[in-house]
């Protein structure tokens, strides 16, 4: 027996690949791309991928080689002696991190190829084992032990994995059998309510708008769920036990991971244009009305997704994450839950290279306490915490509102004296001791300051320097990271820069290309994830853009119909046609003609354009194309090109009757068209002068 399993096992590296449930092909596959992503895979290591991704400029290259991938997982107290269950590991990325972390893991993934890529890129992990084959067929030889079974943007595919009348309930509780009594069943989803859509971003899966939102009506592959559905389903199950956890802006390349026992506060939901995969539209500003959810408390039902904890939940009731810069400066920060009403703040490092910047904060402490000594002004204590596996820094838990949001707050008011008064208050504490003391926090910005009754505490000053940095340096980058936060504060940008600081635009613009560079410098000139998006491609549409392309669409592409009763066409006696194009060029259009109408004239569009008339109809009779009278030219091929702004078609009839038209209508430059029109006159007068001297030879 032990022999057939071998027969049936290929080692990539240290990796083992089991194929004794594979059917020997792959059922699923994203093409080509697949193809690329095993060479890259095998042929390079990992650190060079972010070098690969941004080269690429490919969603599934970033989706499945991005190491921000493992962020979803990453806070997760793992240990070396777990024992992981991971289903649907597809390309791996996440499972090298669990091998780092825990003690063995076991993954299922449905395709061969896919597997492949996940050993090549771990291959020198002596702790996986990848079983390729169906769920369905692997499931029943699974054990029961495990510490962690996890499920990543694979449990909306249920119906496929599962099938049945209750396939997403039958695959809950079938997975969470085979972990053990103290065991965690990890699932992270998209929230087929999350906010991004509402606000434009299309479906995940479908790549349709509203999918979700409209109860998937339209059929597809997978099912994502609300907050209230998934805890119906857990109750159907017969799981108590479990937590919610919010990741932000998604589960897919999170930043942030909420909990309900620490929820986001109204400023901190502003990076929203995370639409990777596909183009989308901006039906609202998504910050604003995150805030405006925030406050009516319903955030957890507009969460972009979710991450279910069944189990004991965590001690972490949040985490941000810092590590899209480069290595030496990439850490994580966390709330740690002590016991009820007891939290404190931990920042740990990312990477090796990254303990030299969290001493560098310790310093920073030091010396920011001593400037500020006796004052409102409160520096959050920190001290070194050192672990079993890493050290870090631990801090107090600050309670308060950050200064942003109230700034924020009294610009919903209008309140323009309270915002002047805190922004010069500001302005004081960062002038404070300014001579005395040779150090700089440079990040004095809006969101890292609590504001507590008079006490104000700066909770992060992780990028303080022990030089002098000109004051109005400082508050520009606060000014100015604040204005990117929507258009309500974009609207005080000249109060702030030259009221305030007394910038010219000139100093504006080159105080902008630095903060740039000291971003770029950060993420060590790599592109981070906000860039990506750029870099694909995808677009993000506004509204009010999309809507005033529309009107001047309408405009060009209205369809005028005018009736001759033998007195010749008129405006009077013409009607406009909406709605009549599909795709942008193809027109068609049905129509009554009116009792004594001997002629009609159909304007197709505004635009010169060349124009193929399928088929111009009354009753039954079929116009030809000699019954058609234009005023444009007739090219040899039978289309019209039409060198004028209105092209016209002119037919006759006999009083009432049903017209319908068919005609394909592209749009050309002018200059085009006119070439087009003069060539077919030359191409004319030389067929006629040639006809007419075969004509007088012949006679």
């Amino acid at each position: 027996m032990e022999e057939d399993m071998q027969l049936n096992q290929e080692k990539i590296g240290s990796v083992i690949l089991d194929y004794t449930y594979y059917s020997g092909q792959d059922l699923y596959s994203d093409g080509d791309i697949e193809d690329k992503m095993l060479d890259i895979a095998m042929y390079n290591p990992p650190e060079d991928f972010p070098k690969i991704i941004e080269r690429e400029k490919s969603w599934p290259v970033f989706y499945h080689f991005s190491p921000l991938r493992k962020n979803i997982i990453d806070w997760i107290p793992f240990k070396k002696t777990d024992k992981v269950l991971e289903i649907g590991s597809g390309c791996g990325a996440l499972t090298g991190q669990l091998a780092k972390r825990a003690g063995s893991v076991t993954c299922i993934e449905l395709s061969k190829k896919r597997s492949m890529v996940n050993a090549y890129r771990n291959r020198n992990a002596d702790n996986i084992t990848i079983m390729v084959g169906n769920f369905n067929d692997i499931e029943p030889c699974l054990d029961e032990d495990y510490d962690y079974v996890l499920l990543i943007g694979v449990f909306e595919y249920g119906q496929a994995y599962i099938g049945g009348a209750s396939p997403y309930e039958d695959f809950l509780r079938i997975c969470d059998r085979h972990r053990k009594l103290d065991g965690r069943l990890i699932i992270a989803i998209e929230n087929k309510f999350g906010l991004k859509y509402w606000a434009g971003c299309r479906e995940d899966h479908l790549g349709t708008h509203f999918a979700g939102l409209e109860g998937y009506r339209e059929g597809g592959p997978a099912r994502t769920f609300t907050w209230h559905g998934l805890e119906r389903m857990l109750e159907q199950v017969g799981i108590h036990e479990y937590a919610f956890y919010y990741p932000y802006p998604d589960y897919k390349f999170a930043t942030t991971i909420y909990s309900d026992r620490y929820l986001p506060q109204k400023g901190e939901l502003s990076n929203n244009l995370r639409n990777f995969d596909r183009d989308r539209v901006l039906l609202f500003d998504e910050k604003q009305v995150f805030d405006e959810i925030i406050d009516e408390k319903e955030f957890p039902l507009f969460s972009n997704s979710y991450l279910l904890v069944v189990g004991g939940a965590p001690n972490v009731v949040y985490t941000k994450f810092s590590n899209d810069r480069a290595a030496k400066w990439a850490v994580r920060t966390s709330i740690v839950r002590e016991a009820p009403g007891q939290m404190h703040v931990e920042k740990l490092p990312d990477t090796e290279a990254a303990h030299r910047h969290l001493l560098n904060t310790k310093q920073a402490y030091e010396q920011l306490a001593e400037r500020y000594e006796g004052t409102k002004i409160d520096i959050n204590k920190c001290d070194v915490i050192r672990g079993d596996v890493q050290n870090g820094l631990s801090f107090e838990f600050c309670r308060g509102e950050t200064l942003e949001a109230l700034l924020d707050e009294c610009l919903m008011r209008t309140d323009v004296a309270g915002f002047k008064a805190l922004v010069q208050e500001y302005m004081h504490w960062l002038y404070y001791n300014e001579d005395t003391y040779a150090v700089s926090n440079f990040d004095f910005i809006f969101p890292n300051i609590l504001v507590d009754g008079k006490q104000w505490h700066v909770i992060d000053y992780e990028w303080t320097f022990d030089k002098h940095i000109e004051v109005k340096d400082i508050a520009f980058r606060a000014f100015f990271n604040y204005t990117l936060g929507g258009e309500m504060r974009k609207a005080c940008e000249d109060l702030l820069m030259k009221d305030i600081l007394g910038f010219t635009d000139e100093e504006i613009a080159a105080a902008a290309a630095e903060e740039r560079e000291f971003q770029l410098r950060i993420t060590g000139n790599h592109a981070s994830a906000g860039r990506m998006r750029e870099l694909i491609g995808n677009r993000a549409y506004a509204l009010e853009g999309m809507l005033k392309y529309c009107e001047h669409t309408d405009l060009k592409c209205i369809v005028q119909v005018f009736v001759d009763y033998g007195e010749g066409f008129s405006e009077e006696n013409s009607v406009r046609l909406l709605d009549c194009y599909t795709l942008g060029r193809y027109m068609k259009l049905e129509y009554d003609i009116p009792d004594g109408a001997v002629r009609i004239r159909i304007d197709p569009c505004m635009y010169p354009c060349v124009v193929d008339i399928r088929e111009i109809k009354t009753g039954k009779r079929i116009y030809t194309a000699d019954e058609v009278e234009v005023n444009g030219s007739r090219q040899e091929c039978g289309l019209i090109v039409f060198d004028n702004e209105d092209p016209n078609c002119t037919i006759n009839v006999e009083g009432r009757g049903h017209l319908t038209v068919d005609m394909d209508v592209l749009e050309l430059p002018q200059s085009l068209a006119s070439q087009l029109v003069q060539n077919a006159v030359k191409e004319n007068f030389v067929t006629k002068t040639k006809g007419f001297l075969k004509t007088k030879l012949r006679g």
